[in-house]
């Protein structure tokens, strides 16, 4: 009987030894193996052997490429504009001993340097460079970071930003900014289109004015003509200048008969006169 059990006995400690001997890594990952507490060798996808109770697996890395969710932050521009920021980034190990060795945890490590390197991007740009060269932080973001992670037997496969806004309180002074622009520019739109119509009226009574003076010198002109034809007629010089007032006057008067509030007509009352006179020298 007690035979029957250190049998037993023996056939668990070689089934306990096999399975601490032979390892089967999948595909995708290495296994980093220590041997009584130093690093020694990698093990690679597929059956492989071990020195038991000797040799032990101290990490399973994988290989494969990991998605890296970089939390939102606030970063504040060189104009002193605050933004909301995040990234995303897609890295693969590609030295496990140095992902294990090189530092303490090489996710929380890539984390916080695209977090810090990624504020000093934006720090140096204004708000507008900001937002619209999405690109250029990106590739220096990676350019900066590909080094340091380099030494932990990282590769950085690709960095994305996920997105860069402004904060709530700076959206609405970008708001306000917009809202003051566009009334600064209908105030200078219509301060010009009042500073052209006033142009085009000043310039309309200037021609206006040339017109009528040149009308009046055409008219002074005529009646000029008018009296010296009539005095050469007439051989009076007072006649033709008095002849020339009473037409006037009678035009005048038909014109003001013509409008529609007038409702009496004045002149003189020795119009019929001076009219008797001036054709008493006529026919004389």
């Amino acid at each position: 009987m007690e035979g029957l059990n250190i049998l037993i006995l023996l056939v668990i400690a070689v089934v306990v030894t096999l399975y601490k001997g032979i390892k089967i890594v999948p595909q995708g990952e290495e296994w980093v193996v220590e041997k009584l507490g130093k690093f020694s060798r990698t093990l690679q996808p597929g059956l492989n052997l071990i020195i038991p109770y000797i040799d032990n697996v101290r990490q399973r890395i994988s290989t494969r490429d990991i998605i890296m969710d970089i939390p939102q932050q606030e970063v504040i521009t060189m104009d002193n504009a605050v933004i909301l920021t995040n990234a995303i980034a897609f890295v693969r190990v590609t030295d496990p001993k140095a992902a294990l060795y090189g530092v303490e945890d090489f996710r929380l490590a890539i984390t916080n340097l695209i977090m810090t390197t990624l504020r000093s991007i934006i720090g140096e740009m204004k708000l507008d460079e900001a937002l619209s060269n999405r690109e250029m932080i990106k590739a220096r973001l990676k350019e900066n970071i590909i080094d340091d992670v380099a030494d932990w037997g990282v590769t950085v496969k690709s960095v994305e930003i996920q997105d860069i806004n402004p904060s709530g309180s700076m959206q609405a002074s970008m708001e306000r900014q917009a809202a003051a622009e566009r009334e600064r520019r209908a105030i200078e739109t219509t301060a010009e289109g009042n500073k052209n119509a006033a142009i085009l009226e000043a310039r309309g009574k200037l021609e206006a004015a040339k017109l009528e003076a040149e009308a009046q010198i055409a008219l002074a002109n005529a009646s000029a003509s008018a009296i010296e034809m009539i005095a050469d007629a007439v051989k009076d010089k007072e006649l033709p200048a008095m002849f020339l007032l009473g037409d006037r006057y009678i035009n005048t008067l038909e014109k003001m008969s013509h409008s529609p509030n007038a409702k009496f007509v004045v002149y003189p009352a020795d119009i019929q006169g001076a009219i008797k006179g001036m054709l008493g020298s006529v026919f004389k």
